[in-house]
């Protein structure tokens, strides 16, 4: 069987549903495991050994939708029609990356596909919608890719692209939306703070030596939580400044993982007081709370 790449729950208003991807594609079970409910098969490229395909990245959104990024072949891509020709992938690349869209029924298998969005150049690594209350004319999902683009969308019967912050050379590996506010993490160590309105950056933190594997965000406090392959994880605390309405970071918690690379990490509540970390090589689950 293939070796699932993520897994996460999906809280729907109606129901819950586990959701794992692999290199074989998207499967989505009943909250407690036992009931496949839908499997997609992954598009995978004609030459699939000359690089690792599997689909990344894993969100509710909209009240009733699941999005799941998907790469896609360049050339298969170039053959059918790339969908803006002004901006077409790099054909030097490998893959390009599609964010799917499935609409889920409050009960029962009719899972359908129902949009395709295709924005980025790049393979998609992560996906995270509105924990908060979005602002006014703020996008309520966030998509990432290996680039550092980061793409903010409205979501509704049809998906809308409202905006692009283009990639500065160092992939985005995981994101959070929180109030308005884009946190994301990178392969240089950095956290930075955007704007959900107009794309702006907000702040930027060193935050780890190495590559970043995961943010995570306590939706009650704005906690965000990062790990990384520098075996630390640390707290943070998101606000925004009532006078200037300036976005804020503060650090507030640190542990090291002892020869650990940190490749997993989620807050276990909604007040971000506990969480939970993994590594590589690592068959456990490290669970940390107040003494």
């Amino acid at each position: 069987p293939p070796c699932p790449s993520q897994a996460a729950w999906c809280e729907l208003p109606s129901r819950v549903l586990l959701v794992l991807t692999s290199q074989r594609g998207v499967q989505m079970y009943d909250s407690d495991g036992s009931t496949m409910v839908f499997w997609h098969a992954l598009d995978v490229p004609e030459h699939p050994a000359a690089h690792s395909v599997f689909a990344r990245g894993i969100s509710a959104a909209g009240g009733r939708f699941i999005c799941v990024g998907e790469p896609r072949d360049v050339g298969r891509v170039l053959a059918l029609g790339w969908p803006s020709p002004a901006d077409p992938p790099d054909p030097t690349g490998t893959s390009f990356g599609a964010v799917l869209v499935f609409d889920i029924p409050p009960k029962g298998t009719n899972v359908t596909l129902s949009e395709v969005l295709e924005q980025h150049r790049d393979p998609v690594t992560d996906i995270a919608a509105e924990q908060g209350q979005a602002p006014d004319g703020a996008g309520d999902l966030v998509t990432a890719d290996d680039s550092g683009t980061l793409c903010l969308w409205s979501t509704g019967e049809e998906f809308t692209l409202l905006g692009k912050i283009p990639g500065s050379g160092s992939s985005c590996s995981s994101v959070a939306l929180w109030n308005g506010i884009v946190a994301a993490g990178y392969g240089n160590g950095q956290i930075r703070l955007w704007e959900a309105g107009s794309g702006q950056i907000r702040a930027q933190v060193s935050a780890h030596a190495r590559w970043i594997y995961a943010l995570d965000l306590a939706p009650l406090t704005g906690k965000l939580l990062s790990g990384a392959e520098d075996s630390f994880v640390h707290v943070w605390k998101l606000s925004r400044n009532p006078d200037t309405d300036d976005i804020e970071i503060q650090h507030c918690h640190a542990e090291c993982v002892t020869d650990t690379q940190v490749c997993g990490a989620r807050f276990c509540d909604p007040a971000g007081d506990t969480f939970a970390v993994t590594g590589y090589d690592l068959s456990e689950i490290l669970c940390y709370g107040p003494a």
